[in-house]
């Protein structure tokens, strides 16, 4: 019993850790391609070793990091317009499957949590200048985009949409430090919370659908446009 409390324990820890990892991936907080220092992560997290490899390891089956030539060490997963091609499609339809699901089985509470999140993320302005108000609308995006589809009624689904929402903010986070948005995304959110509380689904997956693809289509722009770009500093592509 004393070693199963043991494992459990190093579980725990490797996903506190992994959860920790993957936010700075995401949020841009380590750049794309950067060696990790394990002994640096390590001091900072105040961590052992073994929990942080089983963390990296989570994260590599993920596709937040890749393992070195090596195989000693890891790096942040470079970004690359077929990457993104790639996680904007897994987010569009994994996303509109937990839609469609959720508008079917979702009850009240369900739809006063979309409320609840939708006034919220309208509250705060993502092009507002200051870390911290940028910070407060992604935790409010992200609250809001959950709420649309936690009523789906299927876990494994939940956790891939997450994942791939993990993986699709990081290339946005990057295309935002260096690009105003160019259209109305409060009015987008309206109308795909509109549709889902009015039990639409056709319609509230159809705009999801747009809403995603849009700024994947926005950012591979970035991604392909080195001399007006930032972003293209940290792409690869295939061969190079």
């Amino acid at each position: 019993m004393q070693l199963e409390a043991l494992a459990d324990e190093s579980q725990t820890l490797a996903a506190g850790i992994a959860l920790r990892l993957r936010s700075l991936i995401a949020s841009g907080g380590i750049a794309p391609g950067e060696k990790l220092h394990l002994d640096e992560i390590r001091a900072r997290f105040g961590v052992s070793l073994s929990p942080l490899r089983e963390a990296l390891s989570r994260l590599r089956a993920e596709g937040f990091v890749v393992a070195l030539e090596n195989q000693r060490g890891y790096r942040v997963a470079p970004v690359s317009e077929d990457n993104l091609r790639e996680v904007t499609r897994l987010r569009v339809e994994f996303e509109s499957l937990a839609l469609r699901e959720s508008i079917r089985l979702g009850g009240e509470r369900w739809e006063s949590d979309i409320v609840a999140r939708l006034y919220e993320l309208t509250k705060v302005e993502r092009g507002a200048a200051g870390a911290a108000q940028v910070e407060a609308w992604e935790r409010r995006h992200r609250a809001f985009h959950d709420a649309l589809i936690n009523a789906c009624g299927m876990p494994l689904l939940l956790n891939f949409c997450a994942t791939l929402h993990d993986l699709g903010d990081r290339y946005r986070r990057l295309f935002l430090e260096h690009h105003p948005i160019d259209r109305d995304v409060a009015q987008e959110h309206r109308a795909i919370g509109d549709a889902a509380l009015g039990r639409r689904p056709d319609e509230a997956c159809a705009l999801l659908r747009d809403h995603i693809e849009r700024t994947g289509r926005m950012v591979a722009q970035a991604l392909t446009s080195p001399r007006s770009s930032p972003l293209s500093t940290h792409a690869t592509r295939p061969g190079g």
